[in-house]
This record gives C-alpha cells, sequence and structure tokens, in this order.
C-alpha cells in the first residue's frame, strides 16, 4: 500500500531527528544561518510580541524568536513529530529562556484560535506539508491583522547552468552526504524529490497573494537556492 505525502515525512522525520542539525548545516554549506539572520532583521520582531513557529523542528527559529521577543513575549513552536520535538524539547531545557512552548500538531489545521499571534514562521518546512495552500491558509488564519507571516525555504534558481548544478546537487550529492552522515540515503532522497519539486519564488508569492496577504517580499539567498517570503494579513 503506497504511503501518503503526510505519512511518508512523517517516517522520515521520525527516523532523522538525531542528525537532522548536523545535515542541515552540511546540506547548506552552513549558509541556513545567515539565511535565518537576514530573515529575522527583516522581519524586524518586536519585544513583548507573540510568535508561532509552524513546522519547527528541532526548535531553533523557535527559541531564536524566542530571545527577538524578549522575557515579556512569548514563542510558540508546531511539529507533527515527536522524535523532532524531543530535541527541541532539551534545546529549550538547555537555554535560559522561559518564554517558549513547544506542541505537537499539524501545521495544516493548527490548535489556535483566529488572530492569535503577532508573527508566524515556518523555515524549510512548507515543502515538506501535503498540501500548501491549506497551511499558508492556516498561518494566515492565526496571525493577527497587521501581523506577519514568514517562509524561508529552498527555492528553484533561475540562471542557467546554476540550477542544473542544483538540481544534480540535490539528486545525488545531498543523498549521499545522508547516507555518509546520518546512514539515512532514503530519506535524504525523499528530502531531494521535495526540494525539486517545489514552487519558485514568483510561484510561492502568488500563492501567498491567494492565501490573502498584502504587500508581499521576496527575497532570494546564495544564487536563488533557498528565499524569504513574506507577507502581511490585511489590518
Amino acid at each position: 500500500m503506497q504511503q501518503s505525502k503526510e505519512e511518508r515525512v512523517h517516517g522520515v522525520f521520525e527516523k532523522i531527528y538525531k542528525n537532522y542539525d548536523q545535515m542541515n548545516s552540511v546540506i547548506s554549506f552552513q549558509r541556513h544561518k545567515a539565511w535565518r539572520k537576514d530573515t529575522m532583521k527583516r522581519m524586524d520582531v518586536q519585544p513583548g510580541t507573540t510568535s508561532l513557529d509552524v513546522c519547527c523542528g528541532t526548535a531553533d527559529w523557535t527559541l531564536a524568536m524566542a530571545e527577538a521577543v524578549g522575557p515579556t513575549g512569548k514563542a510558540v513552536g508546531l511539529d507533527f513529530s515527536q522524535n523532532m520535538l524531543k530535541i527541541g524539547h532539551e534545546k529549550v531545557n538547555q537555554s535560559s529562556f522561559l518564554n517558549v512552548e513547544l506542541l505537537h500538531g499539524n501545521a495544516m489545521n493548527l490548535p489556535f484560535e483566529d488572530n492569535s499571534f503577532d508573527y508566524v514562521t515556518i523555515g524549510f518546512g512548507l515543502r515538506n506539508v501535503p498540501d500548501y495552500m491549506a497551511a499558508l491558509k492556516e498561518m494566515y488564519r492565526v496571525v493577527k491583522p497587521g501581523g506577519k507571516v514568514v517562509c524561508l525555504e529552498t527555492s528553484q534558481p533561475t540562471m542557467i547552468g546554476y540550477r542544473q548544478a542544483y538540481r544534480l546537487y540535490f539528486k545525488y550529492i545531498m543523498p549521499a552526504f545522508g547516507k555518509l552522515f546520518a546512514k539515512s540515503y532514503d530519506e535524504y532522497s525523499w528530502l531531494q524529490e521535495s526540494a525539486r519539486d517545489f514552487p519558485g519564488p514568483k510561484e510561492l508569492a502568488e500563492m501567498f497573494k491567494q492565501a490573502g496577504f498584502e504587500d508581499i517580499e521576496v527575497k532570494t539567498y546564495t544564487g536563488g537556492v533557498a528565499a524569504m517570503h513574506l507577507g502581511y494579513k490585511r489590518v
């Protein structure tokens, strides 16, 4: 019986959780940290606000948001992999932050009231959601009017030659890295499939628009291998 995308993705992250952070660094040549840092600058997070990190994984972005919103704010992280959250809880417990909450849940059915958060983020997680639009609409629903929803994700380079090299890297080299460092060739093969099929910057910006967002900002990184999309909810 063929697995659904949701079942397959869940199985992948339940298996690779122990090596996920290390492999992220290897696969992106450490660039994912710089991409997130620049994205945070563009978000201009204010102290005392509330944030939700969807598909939070091992909670790196959740913790960065906890620092940004400060002790009078609150940072919530949500993920559907209990094993990924296990690593996240360990990081939270080792940190000095008291304003973090990690929850088990589904990006397509967020367990929050409408207009609950000032910021909603999703980092390298949207491509793994079975229905991109359903997840975007849920993030739109739970962000407050005037609030920001931000997606940082792999993208599709447009430069001739660079695009082909990128596809080659994701198809062959990244799974090989997975086998070498994490003993997970099949799981990292899935990650390259999800990256290959994910919309490019213009297509994702149009999806943001269709989900209801306004004043959409797009920033590509490292030749277009990753992109930030930021949208505002109508006041």
